[in-house]
């Protein structure tokens, strides 16, 4: 890809994370079809999807994931991002466009956060629970949970297919391990430097949240809005939870290609 095609990246989190591009199977046939220069990029984190996943729970680190997905975007040369960025996709997007704001055009920021402390009590009750089941986790369940909309066996086994054993699943466990909740967790004074970073990101920012998501409130909406000095806020995607991607995958996308017209 030369330096000056367009991309959209679409970062994802857990277990959204789960199946990589297969999260973002809703959002890309509303990529504009007049544009021959841009293209749809949804890369796999390590741990998730179709790529490596590591069994040792201390690979896993805020540092690695970012770096691991600064070296993919280097190595695509993309230039002119719009970042689709959504619950872990937030600290890992807004971090690449912070440490890399020549390659960033514009950030779509859905049902995420920036900071170092955990997103409610909601959220503390999910990382308990995922210490509990720890590899036994299965993702496409935890999935079907989290949706306000119906979903098909089939789109569910799609979650599920790349972690056939426990041992394919440790990328899943770590994961809220990573969060931040406090200055002093190994992710905190990266997470607040990013956070101080995004007062001063200049880019154009769409700020879009579902209106049932028990993790992310409309006051979260409210705070990453007022947090990018160059936001737009776009009402609550009514009939859509935490992963709204896949609640209401048709017209998210839609929104953001009208947006970014």
């Amino acid at each position: 890809m030369g330096p000056q095609t367009s991309a959209r990246t679409s970062r994802h989190g857990t277990p959204r994370g789960a199946c990589g591009a297969f999260s973002a199977a809703s959002l890309t046939p509303h990529r504009n079809p007049d544009s021959r220069a841009s293209r749809c990029v949804a890369p796999d984190y390590f741990g998730f999807g179709r790529s490596d996943k590591p069994t040792d729970r201390g690979w896993y680190s805020y540092d690695r994931h970012a770096d691991s997905l600064a070296r993919f975007v280097a190595e695509l040369d993309l230039r002119n991002i719009t970042v689709v960025m959504q619950d872990w996709g937030g600290p890992l997007g807004f971090r690449f466009a912070v440490e890399n704001p020549e390659r960033v055009a514009r950030l779509v920021v859905m049902n995420t956060g920036i900071g170092a402390r955990a997103p409610n009590e909601e959220w503390l009750r999910f990382q308990a629970f995922m210490r509990r089941v720890d590899t036994e986790i299965i993702p496409g369940q935890l999935v079907r949970m989290s949706l306000v909309q119906p979903a098909s066996d089939e789109v569910i086994a799609g979650y599920d297919a790349p972690f056939p054993v426990p041992e394919s699943r440790v990328g899943v466990v770590q994961f809220p391990e990573l969060v931040a909740t406090g200055a002093d967790h190994p992710s905190g004074p990266a997470m607040l430097a990013v956070r101080d970073a995004l007062r001063t990101l200049d880019r154009p920012a769409l700020v879009l949240f579902g209106d049932s998501d028990p993790i992310f409130s409309r006051r979260a909406a409210e705070v990453m809005a007022e947090l990018l000095p160059n936001a737009e806020l776009d009402p609550p995607v009514e009939g859509a939870g935490h992963f709204l991607q896949e609640d209401r995958g048709e017209v998210i996308g839609q929104r953001i290609a009208d947006w970014l017209l």
